[in-house]
């Protein structure tokens, strides 16, 4: 199963562009990158480049893709596709392929910008296993979460890494509402300090501290912190990805 990332960003399509296919620029918002390095290239060939990601401190995993883009199309969409592979052992994605899309409104008013993409990991029954339970959705979520970033950066000028920053600080408030919400549930022996109070302090107390614990949990995140939540993870319609993919061979 593919994973499929929508979002609907106002920004205008060259700012757009340029944002998604510079690797300085790119490797500043998506998640899933930490170093992006085009490589030299023939005229009319398609774009080669090396990609690292940072896993733990100390080990990073690194790869190499090749990309080729349609900026000027006539229904005035613009289309990327690339396909990739990783030797590297500990790297769960063997090879894989995706494409980008670009989608003016036609009110001019912004860009609906979605992405597609599948790959096929190693490891054999263990890495399959692996990949379904756990690093597909992490993966998934961690594209949405970029594209939420990206977002953000284009439309309120909140740069990548302040909104790293303000998601990290929203996650460490939420973390401590929880973890003092948790326990004061299980401080029922200190209620008879409430003298006569005591009896409507262990109804209501309990139900506070739950109210408070599921706002902690479920409450929107603010309007400056990213979110994978606000990105479209299904299709609406059928979509098919772009013939220029087929042109691309798997890089080795």
């Amino acid at each position: 199963m593919g994973l499929y990332i929508e979002a609907r960003i106002r920004a205008d399509l060259d700012d757009l562009w340029t944002r998604t296919q510079e690797p300085s620029q790119h490797q500043r918002w998506d998640l899933r990158f930490t170093r992006i390095t085009h490589l030299p290239r023939a005229d009319g060939e398609p774009q080669r480049f090396r990609y690292a990601t940072r896993v733990l401190p100390g080990l990073t995993v690194a790869g190499t893709g090749v990309s080729a883009g349609e900026r000027e199309r006539p229904d005035g969409t613009r289309t990327s596709a690339l396909r990739f592979s990783s030797p590297h052992p500990l790297s769960l994605l063997a090879e894989g392929s995706g494409y980008w899309r670009y989608l003016p409104d036609g009110d001019g008013d912004g860009v609906t910008f979605l992405t597609g993409y599948d790959y096929r990991p190693r490891w054999g029954r263990v890495g399959a296993v692996t990949d379904r339970l756990l690093f597909r959705p992490v993966i998934g979520w961690a594209t949405a979460w970029s594209f939420d970033r990206l977002r953000l950066w284009l439309e309120r000028g909140i740069t990548p890494e302040r909104a790293l920053r303000n998601w990290l600080a929203e996650l460490l408030v939420r973390t401590l509402v929880v973890i003092v919400g948790a326990a004061g549930l299980g401080l029922e022996r200190f209620l008879h300090l409430f003298g006569p109070l005591a009896a409507s302090m262990a109804y209501v107390s309990p139900l506070l501290l739950a109210v408070v614990i599921s706002l902690a949990l479920f409450t929107s995140p603010l309007p400056g912190t990213p979110a994978a939540r606000r990105c479209l993870r299904r299709p609406a319609t059928r979509v098919r990805a772009p013939r220029v993919l087929r042109t691309l061979e798997t890089p080795r």
